[in-house]
């Protein structure tokens, strides 16, 4: 990769995040499923117009939208309101990588090989090392919805893979629109018309300016630019830079929101990194049966995310 496109990669990781620190900002302003909303509609409006029509079938739009915006983005808002930090949560949410390694091999029949099953029994005592970190110090309500997040980021990431989309852009943009109104379905049930008419009230130059970098600069920018590495290089040169997400979010949190770090969340994320990076970076053997043809979708939509965002897988 030239230069100028490392740093691209380097600047998607830390844009992705220094995103966790500004949905903590955010959740500040807004309940967490109305912020979760709001995101949708600002990604969407006025991209739908702009990107084209959708490349692929509507089934696949709307199983997305309700795996990623309404389960995934819902399940993370909701444990970060209840108390998951903002740089835990950005390092937990990297197990997605292990749930869709696994989905693959149960839904697609994709093999893992030896050394990605280690990468997973690695990422996992990862995951219980920030789970007795998190026991001893934190709420463990918020920290359990984070990890429930990731495992719905895999269902995502594994229909994604079926749905192949040719231009992960305007996949984007269009799955975006549908969690908006379920989202906007379940605050006014769970939160209250009156919590969400007192959000939208007390709406101020921050609260405006969180809502459009979660939607334009974490999705429209992050995953254009990521699509636009991957068309360029392979995605074995470009998905590693994602797992910079969480060394971004654990730095940016401890900077901005005084969050510290301790020596048992250092080695859950050495141990959750590490894992992660021999999952996602293992080739997947063949599926023991022939199956047809499938045309395999930009790395780039899985991986994304981590973003506080979709993440790359």
């Amino acid at each position: 990769m030239r230069p100028a496109h490392i740093a691209l990669a380097a600047l998607v990781a830390a844009v992705w995040g220094v995103n966790f620190v500004v949905i903590e900002i955010g959740l500040d302003h807004f309940p967490p499923l109305l912020f979760s909303a709001l995101r949708f509609l600002a990604a969407a409006l006025p991209a739908v117009f702009l990107v084209g029509r959708p490349k692929v079938a509507w089934k696949w739009i709307v199983a997305v939208g309700l795996a990623l915006g309404v389960a995934k983005f819902g399940l993370l808002f909701t444990g970060m309101d209840l108390g998951a930090p903002a740089g835990l949560s950005s390092l937990v949410l990297q197990v997605q990588a292990v749930f869709t390694a696994l989905l693959a091999f149960a839904v697609l029949g994709e093999r893992p090989a030896r050394r990605a099953v280690l990468g997973m029994a690695v990422a996992l005592a990862g995951i219980g090392v920030a789970a007795v970190d998190e026991g001893a110090s934190g709420p463990v309500a918020g920290f359990v919805l984070v990890v429930v997040a990731a495992a719905c980021w895999g269902v995502s990431n594994v229909l994604t893979r079926r749905a192949a989309p040719p231009d992960p852009l305007n996949w984007m943009v269009w799955v975006s629109t549908v969690p908006v109104l379920p989202l906007l379905g379940l605050s006014l049930l769970l939160e209250g018309p009156e919590r969400d008419l007192a959000a939208l009230r007390a709406l101020d130059w921050t609260g405006a300016g969180v809502i459009l970098y979660v939607a334009w600069v974490t999705t429209i920018f992050g995953f254009g630019a990521w699509g636009w590495l991957l068309r360029r290089h392979p995605a074995s040169s470009v998905a590693p830079f994602s797992l910079l997400v969480p060394v971004f979010g654990m730095s940016s949190a401890a900077l901005f929101l005084g969050e510290s770090v301790s020596p048992l969340r250092w080695l859950a994320a050495a141990l959750l990194v590490g894992g992660v990076a021999l999952t996602s970076l293992t080739p997947r053997r063949a599926a023991a049966a022939p199956k047809p043809v499938v045309r395999e979708a930009p790395a780039a939509v899985s991986f994304a995310g981590s973003a506080g965002e979709e993440r790359p897988a």
